[in-house]
């Protein structure tokens, strides 16, 4: 638990939390945040669009009998978390939270409170690095990867720029079928010039950025089963609502998700 909170140095989870309108973060992070809102202004609205489908993908995969989770990229806790959506639905949900944030590390305890038939857990881990997290104790003691597991990688895979595939192929690889894999990431095919200066302001800042096309992030779904309506915005990723968002909206939030079954 001893991880070094470099507080002149920002973090990716610590900007996305001012994002979301957070209080844990810190000057150098508030000074990027804005900065990255100078180049894309709707970054906020994007923010809370990706956690809007947190919570309607978890409910699915809950309402899907999915009873164990695996969230990699959690960031700082912003209620409802996913183990809340999830119990809410089947309290007897499992969900292991990864993050590579000592910020989010020393916030883990909000994160493991669990339903009193479910059960949560934190591992401090690095996405890149899937044999890590998979046979780390704290994993094998809460998650029986021979039943389905929902895998969740949501705002992440935009700050991966190491090979996403061979990434997904890794987890994917130990998990059962019938496991779910949801994602969630930013792409520059609706409004290019500001996404793309936004990664711009975070590889200057020394944080990783790689933002992907459709046909990018469709491939991460080869051989899965894609969940209707397939690989698209987050808000037309079921949403309830009966009004057809606007394609200036999808300019504004700039992601794409999907939610995938394997077979």
């Amino acid at each position: 638990m001893g991880k070094e909170i470099l507080l002149d140095q920002p973090q990716t989870s610590r900007i996305y939390d001012y994002f979301l309108g957070g209080k844990d973060n810190y000057e150098a992070d508030r000074v990027a945040a804005e900065e990255i809102l100078k180049a894309w202004p709707d970054i906020r609205l994007a923010a809370r669009v990706n956690r809007q489908f947190m919570h309607r993908s978890t409910r699915f995969l809950a309402e899907s009998g999915i009873r164990q989770f695996l969230d990699i990229g959690t960031g700082i806790p912003t209620e409802p978390n996913l183990h809340q959506i999830a119990q809410e639905t089947a309290p007897d949900s499992r969900v292991v939270y990864v993050d590579n944030d000592p910020v989010v590390l020393a916030h883990a305890r909000a994160l493991m409170a669990a339903s009193a038939q479910g059960a949560t857990t934190y591992i401090h881990g690095d996405v890149t690095d899937p044999k890590s997290i998979l046979n780390a104790p704290e994993l094998t003691e809460i998650l029986d990867l021979t039943e389905p597991v929902g895998l969740s990688m949501i705002a992440l895979l935009h700050f991966v720029e190491a090979s996403v595939p061979d990434i997904v192929s890794a987890f994917l690889n130990a998990l059962a079928p019938g496991s779910y894999l949801v994602i969630c990431t930013i792409t520059a095919d609706f409004a290019p010039e500001q996404v793309s200066a936004a990664q711009d302001v975070y590889r200057v800042r020394k944080l990783p950025a790689q933002v992907r096309t459709r046909d990018e992030v469709t491939a991460w779904f080869t051989g899965l089963d894609l969940v209707d309506p397939g690989v698209v915005p987050p808000h037309r990723w079921r949403l309830e609502e009966t009004t057809e968002p606007s394609s200036s909206f999808d300019a504004k939030v700039s992601c794409y998700s999907g939610v995938a079954r394997k077979r």
